[in-house]
This record gives C-alpha cells, sequence and structure tokens, in this order.
C-alpha cells in the first residue's frame, strides 16, 4: 500500500493519514511537538513525481499547535535508497544532502519529523543531524512502515 501511494494512488491518502495520526496521538512525545517537519525530496525527483509523500501525509496530521515547517531541504540529488544493500551504503548515499534554509532556525523547538517508509534510518538521521545542528531540542519521527527489519 506504501509503495503504491508513493507511487501515483495519492487517493490513499486518507486512509494512510488515518493510521499516521491514531499512531500520532498515542506517542509520549504528541504534546510537546513545535514542528512537523516532512522528510523534503529534491526538487528534481520532486518534479518526475509530482508531490512529496511525507509532505502529504504531514499536511494530514492533526495537532492542536504543532505547525507543519519546510525550512529542511534536501541540497543535493541523491539515488533512491530502493535496492541499497546495507546501513552503510545508504548512509553516504544521504551524508550532508541536507541543509535549513538560511535564516530560519530550529532552536530549541521540538521536532517529529515524517516519512513514509524506514529502512535503515540512514535518511532519518542525517535529517536529525541537520535539525539538531540547527538547535532543535528534540527530533521524532513517524513513519508509515519499517521495512527491512528481520524477525525471528
Amino acid at each position: 500500500m506504501i509503495l503504491a501511494f508513493k507511487n501515483g494512488k495519492t487517493e490513499l491518502k486518507n486512509f494512510l493519514a488515518f493510521l499516521a495520526n491514531s499512531s500520532f496521538q498515542s506517542f509520549p512525545f504528541y504534546e510537546t511537538v513545535d514542528y512537523i517537519v516532512p522528510v523534503p525530496l529534491h526538487w528534481l525527483r520532486r518534479f518526475w513525481r509530482g508531490y512529496n509523500q511525507a509532505a502529504i501525509i504531514a499536511k494530514k496530521l492533526n495537532h492542536p499547535t504543532a505547525q507543519i515547517n519546510t525550512d529542511l531541504v534536501r541540497i543535493r540529488y541523491t539515488k533512491s535508497q530502493a535496492g541499497m544493500t546495507g546501513p552503510a551504503a545508504r548512509a553516504r548515499n544521504v551524508a550532508d544532502a541536507f541543509a535549513v534554509r538560511k535564516g530560519h532556525s530550529f532552536e530549541g523547538k521540538s521536532i517529529c519529523l515524517i516519512d513514509d517508509v524506514k529502512t535503515t534510518g540512514a535518511t532519518l538521521n542525517e535529517c536529525a543531524k541537520t535539525l539538531k545542528q540547527a538547535g532543535a531540542s528534540e527530533v521524532y519521527a513517524l513513519v508509515l512502515t519499517v521495512a527491512g527489519q528481520k524477525t525471528e
């Protein structure tokens, strides 16, 4: 379902947003979130896809005070993480790929990053690192699904 949403089936947004909201509102950090920040796509990938799936979900989240913030940007085009083997390759792929818009600060703010899929966490970790360097006090993440986890 997530892959379908990511690849054009945007009509799934309401159902996926319902699930995301249910989780989000039950998190212990829910009350402390200042900003909801979708993981950004590079402008070229956003152009090809036509939308940012993380931004669609972020805009559908219900929170009494947190605002959507798009001051985290992807400054470098990266290969798709799909098909990359191993956490190290994924981490290298997204290293230094994000920045905070000039003149914008996350000083002292509590952030909830939104993404569609977490596999190794490389993208979320890189985004969190960038937000922390910009002054964020706390960075949490909400993802629609976790992939590639071995269960035993």
